[in-house]
């Protein structure tokens, strides 16, 4: 080969390789996402989705997200925090009861009745999340912890409108805590993924379940739910985070997309939302003409003597895991609610 043709050959080598590091450089970056959840429950629909499509906008294309909802094969929700943690998705949104044995100290807030709202709620897990709950999520950068609305006790056949009126009832339960409650209570506390709460209450093998306003809508339970008793008697909690090695990884401007968006930018956004999918659920349910009983502060009161050594069962039961701390984060959460 002689020098002419040497020459040749390096610009041409030099010119493909900067080829492919153009067409690399303009490549997005792909993201997963996963969630439990359908794509038309308001999680999916009001949060993720757009949030997943103003990371796109916000970062010019450098990266795209791909949503892999509940039912497909990323949607597992007792797998989502292993799967973010280990990589095989890049951020995922779950729910802290599933599976169970996790994030002890944040369920704290599923207590019965330490919350009024979601929003109150929201803002005293992500306050308490930096001295209180972070070590809970090693491997994972928390981009929020939230909270539903207190939840209610829906029913099939029968009408539950005091605390006497739970006795027996075979209902599914959304955390442990209200496992508690609902044992302390007479019932009988049922494990089911939220999906599968249609089919069961249809088949009579659960008489109903602990469940927030806005399921009625989003997994169509005012199908099968008749009778509602509006108790606000516990609220769930859920995370939503980024594996720690992917955004250590990620450029400049994308870390800045991601950091303006979530934090308490988000968690402000809960208590809005939550009001909007739990008046669809409520709404359809009264439309319906089903059966709607609100407990009063006083009867809300009683509940809460009758629960009370439940409570501290349930906080010794920390203690003796070695959350030493764990009356600790109770009184605050009880301090932040009383201070609204």
């Amino acid at each position: 080969m002689n020098i002419i043709k040497i020459k040749i050959f390096i610009t041409v080598i030099a010119s493909l390789l900067a080829l492919s590091s153009q067409v690399s450089a303009q490549s997005p970056l792909k993201l997963k996402l996963a969630h439990f959840l359908p794509t038309g429950n308001g999680l999916h629909s009001d949060f993720m989705e757009p949030w997943a499509r103003e990371l796109e906008s916000c970062s010019s294309g450098t990266v795209e997200v791909e949503i892999f909802p509940g039912g497909t094969q990323l949607g597992n929700p007792t797998k989502l925090y292993d799967a973010v943690r280990s990589g095989a998705v890049d951020i995922a949104n779950g729910l802290s009861g599933m599976p169970g044995g996790r994030f002890e100290r944040s369920r704290i807030a599923e207590l019965p009745f330490v919350f009024k709202n979601a929003d109150e709620a929201s803002r005293s897990l992500w306050k308490l999340f930096p001295d209180y709950l972070q070590d809970e999520y090693p491997g994972v950068k928390m981009l929020a912890l939230y909270s539903s609305n207190p939840g209610q006790v829906h029913t099939t056949k029968k009408s539950v409108t005091n605390i006497n009126d739970m006795s027996g009832l075979r209902l599914r339960f959304p955390t442990a805590a209200t496992a508690s409650m609902i044992k302390a209570l007479g019932g009988d506390p049922v494990g089911l993924p939220p999906g599968n709460v249609y089919e069961n209450a249809e088949k009579g093998v659960i008489d109903g379940a602990v469940f927030t306003w806005d399921t009625m809508d989003s997994f169509n339970l005012a199908e099968v739910m008749k009778y509602h008793l509006d108790a606000k008697t516990y609220v769930a909690t859920f995370w939503f985070g980024i594996n720690q090695a992917s955004y250590d990884k990620m450029p400049e401007n994308v870390k800045a997309c991601i950091d303006q968006s979530t934090g308490d930018v988000l968690v402000a956004k809960f208590g809005n939302w939550w009001n909007k999918w739990d008046k669809a659920g409520y709404d359809l349910a009264n439309s319906a003409g089903h059966e709607i009983t609100v407990l009063s502060d006083e009867q809300r009161a009683n509940w809460l003597e009758k629960l009370q050594p439940m409570i501290d069962n349930y906080l010794a039961n920390l203690e003796n895991k070695g959350i030493s701390n764990a009356r600790e984060i109770y009184t605050k959460m009880k301090e932040i609610s009383n201070a609204n």
